[in-house]
């Protein structure tokens, strides 16, 4: 499935943004061409898409700007054989990308609704190499390590903990401090038993939460 016509104006929008970033991952632009953003959010808002605005979806949540997703999926060097865990599954969007450039991908959301969603989302792709879980997210994953960790709500503090859920020289990529405020996204590596830290780009997203919703 490729995008359809509605879409391709604004994807080819999206990749002029990116290449002035210099961002033109071949790999990269094919995998997202080959997810239609439109297919994980609700009819009324898919035109949006592609407009690098944060769009509504369900459960109070939201799918990050276009530029956002590239940009980090970017950063986190994707490629045949790494493994990645993602926090917050949301749509489905980023882990159906990933799962075309990686071997594995398991994501975890909190809310049990996005979950159910998702996993309708990717089977319609074809894509089985992604285990959606409903999880809390700061507890990480026991199936680790993992050769990749992202990350789409922010940490208040450094994230120490999550060194032992990397792979030695595995890549994190997490936004980064106060839940009310301006947050920067940061690309940590492990190095050792220690983070190597590389602040990214400023962001606003949610602080992430405790537990899992009880309700949805």
């Amino acid at each position: 499935m490729s995008l359809g016509e509605e879409e391709r104006e604004g994807f080819a929008a999206f990749m002029l943004r990116m290449r002035a970033r210099g961002i033109g991952s071949k790999e990269l632009f094919a995998a997202m061409e080959a997810t239609p953003r439109a297919s994980f959010v609700p009819a009324e808002w898919q035109k949006w898409v592609w407009s690098n605005r944060t769009v509504p979806i369900e459960c109070g949540e939201t799918l990050e700007p276009c530029d956002l997703h590239g940009a980090v999926l970017h950063w986190l060097d994707l490629k045949p054989g790494v493994r990645v865990l993602e926090i917050g599954t949301g749509s489905g969007y980023t882990s159906a990308v990933m799962a075309r450039m990686a071997e594995r991908v398991l994501t975890l959301d909190r809310y049990k609704r996005l979950c159910e969603q998702a996993r309708l989302r990717h089977e319609a792709f074809g894509l089985s190499n992604i285990i959606v879980r409903q999880a809390d997210g700061l507890e990480g994953a026991p199936e680790g390590p993992f050769d990749r960790i992202v990350v789409w709500a922010a940490f208040e503090e450094l994230p120490r903990r999550f060194v032992d859920f990397l792979a030695s020289g595995g890549v994190m990529i997490a936004p980064l401090g106060p839940p009310e405020d301006e947050q920067t996204m940061v690309r940590f590596t492990k190095i050792g038993s220690r983070f190597e830290r590389m602040d990214l780009e400023a962001v606003r997203l949610q602080p992430l939460t405790k537990g899992v919703a009880l309700a949805l």
